[in-house]
């Protein structure tokens, strides 16, 4: 894989790729906003649903039993990976026992964190990715660029071409309406044929052994009720006590992800068909995935845990805004996936992604369940200092300005130059040619700084 920086590069050189991302993360933006303003006491319900996913990940031992009990007694098969080699094996020997030619799969992260496609092409398995979004990834060969909305690189006129290349009968409209048509033509049939269907949960419920699954349009129902076998695959954090407290979660899992009051479809699986039910899986089989999670916990990043995978944190996120989710990557991008990764991946490997925030912590303000991504993010570069990760570049730099910051004249001499240099080269086109600063002019202008530094304005100001 190529390193961040360049990656990065390639996003910004990419002129449709901050079109794409504006178009759905700038929507987001707005639509939440409105749904947050309708809901009354919106901030006493995020405290408490930290307190609820607090308590779980405080108790989770104890909570996953209880899952596995009457996740058993409702007729369902409960397995358990430690890792995400270990869950592609469970998956794969599941639907080879039920002679699965084709696999059915509702969109999950879980699943693409594991690597679960690459292991069912692997076992020549067929994978139809039921969601509208995931069919448009899995027909251009390419990964999720976000968690909730996977193609969102990828502008409408993008998608049209895809579709004729792709689709047996493709649209002759060039209309949103004509593409979702397009879509289902391909997909319905290949969806209720399949002999396994795999989906990810968003909610475990602990006092029934309930699995719960949210879409926008209704792919999981159809892709997990009429195959033989149907296979979850959930990450061990996203057990929840009881219903009630799997509705409160809700509540602010559609209004921080879509702006909406609740997704289109929320569906409940207890176990597998019983007798006198018209429709079901004959076979229900839950793969539980550690993955990591219980090492987060241990080594200080149980806060992450708490995460709902809303995408709130990227779509405010003003790097993400710029460069795209493929630029992070790892399964997860953005501000989540700069914390994540490291700890799944290593932090040798993934130093530059905990450096890709301007720490103005807005993800943090906007997550439902209060993660202090900032802080966590600082965590990271402690550790990357420490552990000696950072060049000698970056060593030097910061023990320079350090040197010249404890030098408060010599730091106001320094500022006061540089800032009516800035402005000087600004009137004469030179900014965006500055010596050292080709990693922000290659791609954008240089800002014009003010007339006067912060700490003149602060002084005026003060004199008031």
């Amino acid at each position: 894989m190529s390193r961040f920086t360049d990656r990065t590069d390639a996003a910004l050189a990419d002129p449709l790729l901050k079109v794409a991302v504006e178009r759905t993360a700038g929507t987001a933006e707005a639509k939440r906003s409105a749904a947050v303003d309708a809901f009354p006491n919106f901030d006493a319900a995020r405290t408490r649903a930290a307190a609820i996913k607090d308590h779980v990940i405080a108790h989770l031992g104890a909570y996953l039993e209880l899952f596995e009990a009457n996740a058993v007694a409702a007729g369902a098969h409960v397995h358990w990976a430690s890792t995400a080699d270990e869950a592609c094996r469970i998956v794969i020997t599941l639907c080879k026992a039920a002679g699965a030619k084709s696999v059915a799969r509702s969109k999950s992260m879980l699943g693409e964190e594991i690597g679960l496609p690459h292991a069912l092409a692997q076992a020549g398995i067929e994978r139809v990715e039921t969601d509208l979004a995931e069919h448009i990834i899995q027909l251009a060969d390419e990964r999720p660029s976000h968690i909730i909305w996977p193609a969102m690189h990828k502008t409408r006129e993008q998608v049209s071409a895809l579709f004729k290349a792709k689709h047996r009968t493709p649209h002759e409209e060039e209309t949103i309406a004509a593409m979702a048509e397009s879509a289902r033509r391909e997909l319905r049939a290949r969806m209720l044929g399949a002999d396994v269907g795999i989906s990810g949960a968003n909610f475990l419920i602990a006092d029934s052994g309930a699995v719960c699954t949210v879409t926008n349009e209704g792919n999981a129902e159809l892709s997990l009720v009429p195959p033989r076998v149907h296979i979850v695959t959930a990450g061990i954090e996203k057990i929840v006590p009881s219903m009630p407290h799997a509705i409160h979660m809700l509540r602010l899992l559609a209004r921080s992800a879509t702006g909406a009051a609740l997704t289109q479809y929320t569906t409940f699986y207890t176990g597998p068909k019983r007798p006198g039910d018209r429709d079901g899986p004959e076979e229900m089989h839950i793969v539980l995935v550690d993955n990591g999670r219980t090492k987060m916990r241990e080594e200080g990043l149980a806060e992450m845990l708490r995460c709902i995978r809303c995408g709130a944190c990227m779509n405010h996120c003003v790097v993400f805004r710029q460069i795209g989710g493929h630029a992070y990557g790892g399964t997860y991008p953005g501000p989540m996936g700069s914390v994540l990764t490291p700890a799944m991946d290593g932090l040798p490997d993934n130093r530059d992604l905990v450096h890709a925030c301007t720490l103005n912590g807005k993800c943090q303000e906007v997550c439902p369940v209060r993660i202090p991504l900032p802080t966590l993010l600082k965590g990271w570069r402690e550790k990357s200092w420490r552990e000696g990760l950072e060049p000698t570049s970056m060593r030097f730099g910061l023990a320079l300005w350090t040197w010249v910051a404890r030098r408060p004249a010599l730091y106001r001499l320094g500022t006061g130059i540089a800032v009516r240099a800035m402005r000087l080269l600004g009137r004469r086109g030179w900014i965006d040619r500055l010596p050292l600063a080709g990693g922000w002019t290659r791609h954008r202008a240089m800002p014009r700084p003010a007339a006067r530094t912060f700490m003149d304005q602060y002084r005026q100001e003060r004199r008031k």
